[in-house]
């Protein structure tokens, strides 16, 4: 049975009076593109920190491919480090940085040179290689600062917001290079960031980290489609929270909700929540479809639908964001543009219409607590991270 690449068993840190780890255990598999992802302060640069042995844990065992590593310090363990500010040493050139530790291990003049030789072409910067950080760019420096990580033969990559200096085009197609990069190296990868499309992008499992504890672990369909709490709902994507209790079951699968605001309502039971249960219901906005007229159910669709007023609008070119009133509540919709039709005049301002959505489109999600309620209302800005943090 293979080890896992990466293992953390009840790992606790304190600082002060602050819990900044509480108790966290996972495993990774080798080869894997793993991402942390949680807001500011949640702990998981300090996980990766304990990880590359900047730091220790006050509490459990930390593994890399099934050796404890927990009390070795960073240069004896099998891992390296990929920083956001790219730590390139400027009075070297692109090889000679890339070279660098292969130069400490007193690695044979022939090996470094093929070694270095392969990194420049798996990043494509041969023509660059002669060249100082200072004339390169910063896609092209963060490039380096990964071929300088790999060139030793890591089992593991430690990338702690390696690209939160770059600008928006510039992460995206660092994002898909890191990918190409991983894909062709096929070692473990562990990412950590603040930023959902990054980690939802790239991963094929990911962390949601909050106060210190993992909410959940899964794939980025299971994280976004199936959160299990009301921070990861609240945290990854947008949604809409209603809340109510299980008024009655409809089907074997399914329960009848009465929700403030909506009225009833059907769900899928996958919490096998029992009548007089309360719950709060996730809904997301590209889930609900907008109407002018009130829809007929499909043959064996389970429908829900309910009546309200435009009260605000945006065009985004790939879809319109609809905020609707319905009986004193806001509820957000994603109405996708899928034909342009000039003839057919779209819902606007003040207009009656009808939203709809599955009954299986809805998540049952325990009811969220004051944090999970202010995490919704705060601006993208005031619940990322700051470089560093966390």
């Amino acid at each position: 049975m293979t080890a896992p690449a990466i293992e953390f068993r009840n790992v606790t840190k304190v600082y002060g009076d602050k819990v900044v780890v509480d108790g966290v255990s996972f495993e990774v598999a080798p080869g894997a593109f793993f991402s942390l992802l949680g807001p500011s302060g949640c702990g998981k640069t300090t996980l990766l920190r304990m990880l590359a042995g900047f730091i220790r844990p006050d509490e459990g065992r930390v593994f890399v491919g099934g050796r404890d590593v927990t009390g070795l310090p960073p240069n004896r363990r099998p891992v390296n480090t990929v920083f956001q500010n790219y730590a390139l040493f400027p009075h070297l050139t692109v090889r000679e940085n890339i070279a660098f530790g292969l130069r400490i291990a007193r690695r044979p003049r022939d090996e470094i040179g093929a070694a270095v030789d392969r990194m420049l072409e798996l990043i494509q910067m041969e023509e660059h290689a002669d060249k100082k950080p200072a004339l390169i760019s910063g896609g092209q420096k963060q490039r380096v600062a990964v071929a300088r990580a790999l060139v030793n033969r890591p089992q593991v990559l430690l990338l702690d917001e390696p690209l939160a200096a770059l600008d928006l085009k510039l992460r995206q197609r660092m994002l898909l290079e890191l990918d190409l990069i991983h894909d062709e190296v096929g070692i473990t990868f562990i990412y950590v960031t603040h930023d959902q499309s990054e980690a939802m992008g790239v991963s094929a499992r990911v962390a949601v980290m909050n106060a210190g504890r993992i909410e959940q672990i899964g794939s980025p369909a299971e994280i976004y489609d199936a959160p299990r709490s009301g921070f990861v709902a609240a945290f990854i994507g947008d949604t809409n929270f209603f809340s109510g209790r299980v008024a009655a079951r409809a089907e074997p699968e399914y329960v009848e909700l009465a929700l403030e605001h909506l009225g009833r309502i059907v769900c899928f039971n996958d919490r096998q929540a029992q009548p007089g249960d309360r719950v709060n219901l996730s809904l997301r906005p590209e889930k609900i479809r907008i109407h002018k007229e009130a829809r007929a159910a499909a043959p064996g669709e389970r429908l829900n639908q309910v009546a309200g007023t435009v009260e605000d609008l945006v065009y985004m070119g790939s879809h319109t964001k609809y905020w609707v009133r319905v009986d004193g509540v806001r509820v957000e919709i994603f109405h996708p543009h899928q034909r342009y039709q000039l003839d057919e005049r779209p819902p606007t301002w003040r207009d009656p219409v009808h939203l709809s959505w599955l009954a299986d489109d809805g998540i049952m999600l325990e009811q969220f607590t004051s944090a999970d309620a202010t995490l919704r209302a705060a601006p993208p800005e005031e619940i990322g991270e700051e470089p560093g943090a966390g």
